[in-house]
């Protein structure tokens, strides 16, 4: 059988990206009462500061470039590629979200 082995990594190093480590099934018998709990709105709350965060760094390295203070016009565009990328990635989450929740409310009783 295949197994899927997604490179931990580069998944950390994407903003606003969920901690994959921690999303995994418990093992069976595993004692339920022990695991973490978070709800979803601390994780989305999580994530959407970290998009932000993410943003405002790569408007600080802009400016800073824009500025002269620093030559590193390779790194203000990475960061501006992350930022873009992270805010891409919460808005299509967003989308998804709002389709199901429609979905939910559309459903006879």
């Amino acid at each position: 059988m295949m197994s899927i082995d997604a490179n931990p990594t580069l998944i950390k190093e994407l903003p606003g990206a969920p901690d994959l480590t921690r999303a995994v099934a418990p093992a069976v018998g595993a004692d339920l009462q022990n695991l973490p709990q978070e709800d979803f709105a601390t994780v989305f709350k999580a994530m959407l500061a970290n998009v932000n965060q993410s943003q405002q760094h790569a408007r600080t390295l802009t400016e800073s470039f824009d500025r002269g203070e620093h030559q590193d016009l390779l790194g203000a565009m990475i960061a501006q590629q992350k930022a873009k990328l992270a805010f891409e990635t919460t808005l299509q989450i967003r989308n998804k979200l709002m389709t199901a929740y429609q979905d939910v409310m559309n459903m006879p009783v």
